[in-house]
């Protein structure tokens, strides 16, 4: 109780120290203890918040009308609260997403756009001020924040809930409340998409004979070649969002098993698009468009569908808000729990350095077109990461590139020559390969999207534009770490180990 009598007490004698109550103090006193209890109440009943993440998770579900999925934990989820239809980040490759994420900020603002740049003098996670505010806070596994520190970003950074293989009816400890708990499952990772059948029959050990998809009968992009290599991999990817849900529903029994349900808050999405080429670094919705579910018991009802805009920056915003903390004002997102209160017209996206292979791309989406900004002349979208590189449908494209057998939807990916400004209809080309920038009949929409663009970009700020050279002489980041540029000159991820362990004064161990 102390804390609430120190502001009455500032400059005062201790409760210790003070005179036996006057005639006048008993009858204060019960509207006294009122006031407490309805503070104290309130903030009991500050809901708990689990966020889970399907690591390079598109919205490839059941709910989401995806064919090939087999997700019933993410489809109850979203019959038991709300989907969210138009849910998107900002980039589409993990560290500057989750870095404006964490900050509750466009990376654009402080020198954050270049993937696995380290920011010198960053902001700091919006997990501070919950903590600040009594929230216990968990975080286990990656943070991957582009120089966010994270030496306060929680107070336990060990795993909070079951493993996998952990025996049945055994629990790990129900937390102290009000808790955030941040759940990361990396089995749906790009790296995974491309495993070898052993790796991959170890990641999806827990799926049922159902639960397999038929490379033969799954459904392919229009932007891939139809190769039995292509289908094994989409195959492999649809297997592996199965492998989340089956987590998702670790998650579920876990809250049910410690009777956390009726007051806690969850919220199931992905840091971009899947781990595939033309989703994951794409600016476009295949890369920047995630799936996004939210579970709130008597704030939310049940079945409800959502179509306003709610992105990964609006995640800090609405962390703050629901535990009763101000929003700072150089936050850039809006609360959207459980309903939005203005829901913003627009969403941005941007592509910077994938790693070695450089691009600078601008976006914006409103509810229907997409305006693409292409500032890199004579670099095409697939660009030349050696990562995606050793992936089976890279090796697809490229081969079948290479023979000249690409459809023209497909040769696009290509294009050395991109527009200088795309407009895409999502609605009616939801792939957006259908360039409306030139068509008069359009031009409006251009027009607005254009300026929409400019007043986005103006708003980050003059680090917004700048290239990652610029950004390291300026002391705004570290040099980029030197293996990217061994990929550069070596098309090869080969080297990396060889480089840290030069970098460490190790001899590189033999493979």
């Amino acid at each position: 109780m102390r804390p609430f009598f120190l502001p009455w007490n500032a400059g005062r004698a201790t409760i210790r120290d003070r005179p036996c109550p006057t005639p006048m103090m008993p009858r204060f006193l019960p509207l006294l203890a009122i006031l407490l209890n309805a503070v104290l109440g309130a903030v009991e009943t500050r809901p708990n918040i689990v966020v889970v993440i399907g690591e390079d998770m598109g919205p490839d579900m059941g709910v989401y009308g995806c064919k090939d999925a087999i997700t019933p934990n993410m489809d109850r989820l979203a019959k038991e609260g709300a989907l969210f239809t138009r849910a998107f980040t900002h980039t589409g490759v993990c560290a500057p997403s989750r870095s404006g994420m964490v900050t509750g900020q466009y990376p654009l603002k402080y020198g954050a756009q270049n993937m696995r740049s380290v920011v010198v003098n960053p902001p700091h996670p919006f997990t501070e001020k919950l903590q600040a505010a009594g929230y216990h806070v968990m975080w286990p596994g990656k943070t991957d924040f582009q120089g966010v520190p994270e030496k306060n970003l929680a107070q336990d950074r060990k795993s909070w809930i079951n493993a996998a293989n952990r025996p049945a009816g055994e629990l790990s400890a129900k937390p102290k409340e009000p808790f955030f708990a941040y759940f990361n499952d990396n089995v749906s990772h790009e790296s995974q998409v491309r495993a070898n059948d052993g790796d991959h029959a170890r990641n999806t050990a827990a799926l049922k004979p159902s639960d397999r998809r038929d490379p033969a009968k799954v459904e392919l992009p229009p932007f891939y070649p139809d190769t039995p290599a292509v289908r094994r991999e989409v195959a492999h990817y649809h297997e592996l969002v199965t492998a989340v849900d089956y987590s998702l529903g670790r998650v579920l029994d876990w809250l049910k098993a410690h009777d956390l349900e009726k007051n806690t808050i969850v919220i199931l999405t992905g840091d971009h698009g899947r781990g595939m080429p033309r989703f994951k670094r794409s600016p476009k919705d295949t890369g920047t468009r995630v799936p996004l579910i939210v579970r709130w018991p008597g704030q939310i009802a049940p079945g409800t569908v959502r179509e306003d805009f709610a992105s990964w920056i609006d995640f800090a915003p609405t962390a703050l808000t629901l535990a009763g903390v101000p929003v700072p004002a150089e936050y850039d997102g809006h609360c959207f729990l459980p309903t939005a209160a203005n829901p913003p017209k627009y969403v941005y996206s941007f592509r910077d350095y994938m790693d070695e292979s450089f691009d600078k791309v601008r976006a914006v989406r409103d509810a229907r077109f997409r305006y693409v900004r292409n500032q890199a002349p004579g670099v095409d979208e697939a660009g030349k990461v050696a990562y995606q590189e050793v992936g089976q449908t890279m090796h697809e494209l490229r081969r079948v590139q290479a023979e000249g057998k690409l459809t023209p939807l497909q040769a696009l990916y290509f294009n050395p020559n991109r527009a200088a400004e795309e407009l895409f209809d999502t609605q009616n080309d939801p792939w957006e390969v259908n360039n409306l920038a030139g068509d008069p009949a359009h031009a409006a929409k251009l027009a607005e999207l254009r300026a929409e663009c400019d007043a986005w970009l103006a708003r980050c700020g003059p680090l917004a534009d700048l290239h990652a050279d610029e950004l390291v002489k300026r002391g705004v980041i570290k040099p980029r770490d030197e293996k990217y540029e061994e990929r550069r000159k070596t098309g090869s991820t080969a080297g990396d180990a060889a480089a840290a362990a030069k970098k460490k004064g190790k001899k590189p161990a033999n493979k």
